[in-house]
């Protein structure tokens, strides 16, 4: 078997990256992760301080992804970093979020929804996957005619292997393998579904060449485990939660994705690079698995003011933000405000510019 074993253990309800050094080997605490998200939640419905006017508030609307995946994690421990309701103390010295500001994480399907959403007004900032982000930005293709020019970059975050997930037993040892098999794409709107479509493309299959269906990675592994999917793909930095537990509980197969299909994409994004998923990522992983990668992008739009994106970029690098994002989430064990820098689909917010130079990471002329 390429990578995987039988996994054990009772059932659990379903670089870039190379030079970004994400740790997927820091097993998550399940625990840990479900109360930084519903303290992300909380705050949002916590009561004002004494005399706080609800003039004095503003809600920071953050797109994140579906559950199951980092990108829900991540975006609701940083809207709660970000939080500081009017009244709320700040010890000298502390990172207490932004003054009036109430972060508040929205799941959404991913990348693509996250940066439309940007772009119409309904999201303040969101997780975007960086060609994704360059893409939309500039109307190129797959989204001619939707060009949205004002989309603007705080920050690189971590990579994003992509994963294509196989039922052992299933044939599948190949993208080429997937021609007449049952697989999940990714969630409408998610940039799974986009780098899926052309995971397909260079190995010459298109979806009339499958069963298809569009569903988020904790609905595929569901689906998976019950035996009506024979595989699927997910774009997630490791451990992605939703493939862990099926990896307890199911034989299943991390699909290489290399050799003249992975070239051919790289050729014709240079912001994907080289990954490796490596041994004991997964329960049962026996190997390493080469893949393709490529970073997310903290993304707002440029009418966001310059104050609020410094901040928003001050608050993510504060050692206090870094603790809780790398303790909630091990996907984020190589945050670093100078890596920040590398691997951007966007332009700078003006203001997380100005942040980047008055920390010394960026020079007056830059």
């Amino acid at each position: 078997m390429a990578g995987h074993r039988t996994g054990t253990g009772e059932r659990v309800p379903p670089g870039w990256w190379n030079r970004l050094p994400w740790h997927p080997r820091h097993a998550p605490r399940a625990l840990a992760r479900l109360s930084a998200t519903l303290a992300a939640c909380l705050i949002a419905l916590a009561p004002l301080p004494d005399g706080a006017a609800a003039a004095d508030l503003r809600y920071l609307r953050i797109g994140t992804g579906p559950p199951g995946e980092s990108y829900f994690l991540f975006g609701g421990l940083f809207a709660s970093a970000l939080s500081r309701p009017p009244g709320t103390p700040c010890p000298a010295g502390s990172a207490c979020g932004l003054p009036g500001v109430i972060g508040t994480a929205s799941a959404t399907s991913g990348s693509v929804a996250n940066a439309l959403g940007i772009g119409d007004g309904t999201l303040d900032a969101g997780l975007v996957q960086a060609d994704i982000a360059a893409w939309i930005a500039a109307g190129a293709p797959p989204f001619q005619g939707r060009a949205l020019p004002r989309l603007r970059a705080i920050a690189n975050l971590y990579g994003n292997p992509f994963h294509l997930v196989a039922r052992e037993g299933s044939g599948i040892l190949s993208p080429r393998d997937l021609r007449g098999k049952r697989v999940s794409l990714g969630l409408r709107g998610s940039g799974t579904l986009v780098h899926a479509r052309q995971v397909l493309a260079a190995w010459s299959l298109g979806e009339a060449d499958m069963t298809v269906s569009y569903a988020g990675s904790a609905v595929a592994a569901d689906r998976m485990l019950s035996g009506d999917l024979d595989a699927f793909f997910v774009i997630d930095g490791p451990p992605v939660p939703s493939v862990a537990e099926l990896a307890r509980t199911a034989r299943i197969r991390l699909v290489p994705i290399d050799g003249p299909g992975a070239d051919r994409l790289r050729r014709a994004d240079l912001l994907l690079g080289p990954a490796s998923i490596p041994a004991g990522t997964y329960p049962g992983q026996i190997t390493a698995v080469p893949t393709l990668a490529v970073g997310v992008n903290l993304v707002v739009s440029e009418t966001m003011p310059d104050d609020l994106a410094y901040g928003l970029a001050r608050v993510l690098w504060a050692p206090r933000t870094l603790s809780s994002l790398v303790q909630g989430v091990p996907q984020a064990a190589g945050l670093a405000a100078p890596a920040g820098l590398i691997g951007l689909g966007l332009d700078l917010h003006p203001g997380a510019r100005r942040y980047y130079r008055d920390a010394g990471l960026m020079s007056r002329a830059d």
